[in-house]
């Protein structure tokens, strides 16, 4: 079975949160598992890209509206990452640095999609399961289905899998020409609110669709910016899977990016011995609880909260915790968790920016990963944290509400809580202090922790079990 994954990211290829981390890990357990998986990615001007060999595949011209332009495929020669890994380039389209936020994304996209298709509507061998993720290949199914061009793609099975229904791709109606030769009279399924909104058609054409965890595929129905009446009709055709992790790069045994490795037996000292490194770097107290925040600062994560909690946790308990915050996002959340450190110096910190080998040793020497989400698809940073033995302090929704167990139920591990506020974070806080201090059970969380097993392995099956499904129709 040949398998395309069609996304904007893959990791180490092009990140910025999840998406780039599933897409970078899930082919390659598919393979594992016997399934040709392979990805198509835009090309991006980065390290990855500068420092390793690519062949041309494939070369042609679209048109976009009136404007033509001119693109290659090209694949990655050594297989470096565990699968085919292809890259559209597009001088002037699809040749930039980053991966999001131009001017131009509409066009970036749209531009993007019509070389794959153009592509794999004259490749010889065609694939079993076009698998797109998010919108930025959401049109991808309808013009399967809805365009005379690719008429010879019409018969594979599409899936999307949805990371975010937050973002959706909305772009105006004056750009519908950027399609070529579609059906006009199914130009409604390309609507939704008076706008071409790509993740809305995503749903309506494809064949199936999938979330990244099934406590969100609900959620969608109810909390999807716009979507929620869609998603209710079409649930008959959702699925909700579960992320795994990609433990060959998530493994404290091997992790080359840490201090000090570890495993469950020797969790305990190698855990201090992270720790003691990571707060000799920060300017900490090793011997003190040491909480985390790791990801975007955006309301989606409950970081613009962090602020206000953290300063009357560090106040509550007067140097006897301590506080690292890692990650970017909006300019007045980083100001105001920049100023605390003036204030909290000796037990509070803040790295501003996005530095994977510092996420890992924080994940090795943290205590606590504190995530008060308002959205969490799935979650992975919690996932993570579990595999380090770091205790997952998180809101319970979407994805959180489906891998943390609140460690006072039955075989618990974690510390859940219900709403994003500045109180209920304070709370959680509370009990993770409460927690530390108790190190017979924090033994025990360790233990379960770490004996978790949320790789990709299943997942991997799961989706396999699904794209043969779709086959047999």
């Amino acid at each position: 079975m040949q398998v395309i994954h069609l996304s904007a990211e893959c990791y180490p290829v092009a990140k910025v949160g999840g998406l780039g981390d599933v897409v970078g890990a899930l082919p390659k357990y598919q393979r594992f598992a016997g399934v040709e998986a392979s990805v198509v990615i835009p090309y991006y001007d980065r390290k990855f890209v500068q420092e390793h060999s690519f062949e041309t595949v494939f070369e042609g011209s679209e048109l976009l509206g009136n404007r033509p332009f001119q693109f290659k495929i090209l694949r990655e020669e050594t297989q470096v990452l565990g699968f085919d890994l292809y890259l559209v380039y597009s001088a002037g389209l699809l040749d930039r640095p980053e991966i999001y936020s131009y001017n131009d994304e509409t066009e970036q996209f749209v531009a993007y999609q019509l070389a794959v298709l153009n592509w794999l509507s004259q490749r010889e061998v065609k694939p079993d399961v076009i698998h797109c993720h998010d919108h930025h290949s959401g049109l991808v199914p309808f013009l399967v289905s809805h365009s005379a061009k690719y008429k010879a793609l019409s018969t594979i099975p599409t899936i999307c899998t949805i990371h975010n229904g937050q973002y959706q791709g909305w772009f105006g109606w004056e750009k519908l020409s950027y399609l070529p030769q579609i059906d006009l009279s199914k130009t409604g399924l390309l609507d939704w609110g008076g706008t071409i909104n790509p993740l809305a058609a995503a749903i309506k054409c494809c064949w199936a669709f999938t979330t990244v965890s099934p406590s969100y595929l609900k959620e969608l129905s109810v909390n999807s910016n716009g979507l929620e009446y869609l998603f209710e009709m079409e649930k008959a055709k959702g699925y909700g899977i579960i992320n795994g992790i990609d433990t060959e790069v998530w493994d404290p045994s091997t992790d080359p990016m840490i201090f000090t490795s570890f495993n469950s037996i020797t969790a305990k000292i190698g855990k201090l011995g992270n720790k003691r490194k990571l707060c000799e770097e920060f300017n900490l107290d090793p011997k003190k609880p040491l909480l985390t925040f790791i990801g975007r600062l955006v309301g989606e994560k409950g970081a613009d909260l962090l602020p206000a909690a953290l300063r009357l946790s560090l106040e509550k308990y007067k140097k006897q915790l301590n506080v690292i915050v890692l990650g970017s996002g909006e300019p007045e959340t980083e100001s105001e968790l920049k100023a605390l450190k003036s204030e909290f110096e000796g037990y509070y910190n803040v790295f501003i920016g996005y530095n994977e080998m510092l996420a890992h040793r924080i994940y090795a020497g943290a205590d606590f990963l504190l995530m008060p989400s308002r959205v969490e698809p799935c979650g992975l940073n919690q996932l993570y944290s579990l595999r380090y033995a770091t205790v997952p302090v998180v809101r319970k929704t979407g994805g959180l509400i489906d891998t943390v167990i609140d460690y006072s139920e039955s075989e618990g591990y974690g510390i859940t809580f219900d709403q994003t506020t500045v109180e209920d974070i304070c709370s959680a806080i509370d009990r993770s202090v409460t927690l530390f201090k108790n190190s017979k059970l924090l033994q025990l969380l360790t233990k379960r922790m770490m004996a978790l097993d949320f790789s990709w392995d299943r997942s991997a099956e799961l989706y396999i079990n699904l794209y043969k499904t779709l086959n047999s129709k």
